[in-house]
């Protein structure tokens, strides 16, 4: 099959004249900048923060280039994850016309910025054992299916997908696959960043959220060829990414030893944890997770999860899912959270 992706952009995106910001006019070298109507006195807070941030992130997305072993140049950087999952549907979806399918359970956002859009959103669950329903997935499809989004490892119950389930879908699906690896730096599986040569209708997200430990930023990764990161630099907002998280990021990414400490212990803990909670009378599953957190089958979910906020302990009760009924998701903490939480799980009494 062969793969046409301007049979999938929205005609009006097609003819879309981008904002040129003052920053993309000019590239060339300069020392006084009177083109952007910033305040040339400065900042009261800090230096240079009164200057508009690089509109590309360029030197951020070159230490990512160099981490993530892909250049830069099929690097997308958005206002977190939901911004180039809204972009996704803006780009591709014309609203009221086409659908998507997503695979519940899975993350919600998925289906929020569908509705946001007014796209319509086509379920296929996963199967008992979480896994993807590839018959079902294909047969779901239809001339107006333009988006599949696949969560692996999965939230909230932190199992990859199987390789070969998803490979069978890119060579397939007749629209875009969007694979959300957002968990992937606790996952033994390898990324599918490296498969995007081999499949032009690939976009996958990956963020700086988790293991990277800079949720307050809101950064999330796109990876893409090169003709859909074009595209996305042509929606997005001019200055999507300030300048203040563009600096933090770079330093933060001087330090892949420490992060890959934390990854390793927090591995190490999930396994403490994981083995600990199977062992309370009232868990009935704990499910096997790539992730940094375990999805717990218990007794009675919406008690539970109260007796653990009474105690001032939050964790996501996910009863309402589907194939998620009583269970809680919990994120894995530090050895004192997590002593915290079993402490006073073994004084339940439900």
């Amino acid at each position: 099959m062969q793969f046409e992706l301007h049979k999938l952009i929205r005609d009006n995106i097609k003819v879309l004249k981008p904002y040129s910001s003052a920053r993309h006019e000019f590239t060339g070298k300069a020392s006084v900048f009177l083109d952007a109507n910033e305040n040339a006195y400065g900042s009261p807070v800090a230096e240079n923060y009164n200057r508009y941030p690089d509109p590309l992130q360029w030197q951020l997305k070159f230490q990512l280039a160099r981490i993530k072993g892909v250049p830069a140049e099929n690097i997308f950087i958005g206002n977190g994850s939901d911004e180039v999952i809204d972009l996704a549907y803006r780009i591709f979806c014309e609203p009221r016309k086409d659908n998507v399918i997503i695979c519940p359970p899975t993350y919600g956002m998925y289906q929020v910025s569908a509705n946001i859009n007014d796209v319509a959103i086509k379920k296929v669950n996963l199967t008992r054992d979480f896994e993807l329903d590839v018959e079902g997935i294909m047969n779901a499809t239809d001339n107006h299916t333009k988006l599949l989004f696949i969560c692996s490892p999965n939230n909230p119950t932190g199992n990859n997908m199987n390789r070969t389930d998803v490979e069978v879908l890119l060579n397939n699906f007749p629209g875009i696959i969007i694979i959300d690896e957002a968990y992937i730096n606790f996952s033994k599986q390898k990324t599918f960043i490296q498969e995007l040569t081999e499949y032009p209708n690939l976009i996958v997200m990956q963020t700086l959220s988790k293991a990277w430990g800079l949720a307050a930023l809101r950064l999330g990764l796109c990876f893409a060829s090169m003709d859909i990161i074009d595209i996305f630099n042509k929606v997005k907002p001019p200055y999507n990414i300030n300048e203040a998280s563009q600096q933090i990021a770079l330093d933060a990414l001087q330090e892949t030893v420490m992060v890959n400490k934390w990854i390793r212990e927090v591995v190490h803990q999930k396994e403490e944890l994981a083995a600990a909670l199977v062992r309370l009378p009232f868990v009935k599953k704990v499910y096997p997770t790539d992730a940094n957190f375990i999805l717990v089958k218990v007794n009675d979910a919406d008690t539970l999860y109260q007796y653990l906020a009474d105690n001032e302990i939050v964790v996501r009760n996910r009863n309402k899912e589907v194939l998620c009924e009583n269970c809680l998701r919990i994120t894995v903490g530090t050895p004192e959270e997590n002593k915290n939480l079993l402490s006073t799980l073994k004084k339940y009494q439900g």
